[in-house]
């Protein structure tokens, strides 16, 4: 899986802000252990600096990943719904065939790869936003993916 860059990750916990409002999700992310202390989290900005750094980019097996992933899953099933769900999933298979065993890009499938990221950015922006789009396709992305994803939202202007 491809990790968000500082930045990205930033952007995230902004759209996580949007959807369960910060005190909400302050006090949710504390319910699941991702923190012991409330303290000095009056912001957006401060609370993706404190889980950023509490789980290293989301790279360690911490309440503070365990956390963010359980709260990201949740703002995603409320605003896809179970039909935008398995749209998703099929969609997905066609990017996944474009990999092979190793999760690596088949060579020549490269404008396949990109069509069936444009149609699952697609599907996906129409239930969640642009924004919340491109940065859940980097998290489930492989590298070679998420490379192509990351340039796919600097299109968008995300």
């Amino acid at each position: 899986m491809a990790l968000l860059t500082r930045p990205e990750f930033s952007r995230a916990v902004d759209v996580l802000c949007e959807h369960f409002g910060l005190p909400r999700l302050r006090d949710r992310l504390a319910t699941l252990g991702a923190f012991n202390s409330r303290r000095g989290l009056n912001s957006s900005a401060d609370l993706a600096e404190r889980l950023f750094r509490m789980s290293g980019g989301l790279r360690l097996q911490v309440g503070a990943t365990y956390g963010f992933s359980v709260l990201w899953g949740e703002m995603l099933s409320a605003r896809l719904g179970e039909d935008g769900e398995k749209k998703l999933e099929e969609l997905a298979d066609k990017v996944n065939a474009c990999l092979d065993g190793e999760e690596k890009l088949v060579v020549g499938k490269e404008s396949d790869l990109d069509a069936a990221l444009a149609d699952y950015r697609t599907a996906l922006a129409a239930g969640v936003g642009e924004q919340a789009a491109i940065l859940d396709m980097t998290l489930k992305a492989v590298p070679d993916v998420a490379e192509r994803v990351r340039a796919l939202g600097a299109g968008a202007g995300a």
